[in-house]
């Protein structure tokens, strides 16, 4: 796979929004049924925290990271999917490192691995999670074998 940047080219800063509710009332299978939902409606980025809120309750602080053009869609799904009252949001600007995939191959099969380049420099190489399982599991090893033998090849 390559990118879809010319090589050696920094990533542009993308314009996104930033969008945040505490929850302190809704559970863990609901939360991951939500996660998904935004994930499906263009969510580009999604987690949570614990925190803690009026009366010192344990809640949730939910985030995401999603373009404005998705930002109707997801607002609708934090109003129907979880117990918030409101939901706060606000421009950000992302600077994000050039990705570029290559493969590398191990002895069980080729793993694809993500890298970060910023100004030509490999700053990250990260295997991916999804290919690493797979042969660990078709050929009966540790998920930590397989990471270690991409990792002793890049």
């Amino acid at each position: 796979m390559t990118s879809k940047h010319p090589p050696n080219h920094e990533h542009i800063d993308d314009n996104m929004m930033k969008m945040e509710v505490n929850l302190d009332d809704i559970t863990g299978e609901w939360l991951g049924f939500v996660m998904d939902r935004l994930f499906e409606a263009g969510a580009n980025d999604v987690f949570y925290t614990p925190i803690y809120m009026k009366k010192n309750r344990p809640g949730i602080l939910l985030q995401l990271l999603c373009s404005s053009q998705a930002l109707s869609k997801i607002k609708g799904i934090l109003l129907q999917e979880t117990t918030t009252l409101g939901i706060r949001y606000y421009p950000i600007t992302v600077h994000r490192m050039e990705r570029r995939f290559i493969k590398v191959e191990t002895e069980w099969g080729p793993v694809t691995v993500k890298q970060g380049i910023s100004k030509g420099e490999i700053f990250q190489s990260s295997p991916e999670y999804d290919d690493c399982k797979n042969i660990a599991e078709k050929h009966h090893i540790p998920l930590k074998q397989v990471y270690e033998s991409v990792w002793k090849q890049l």
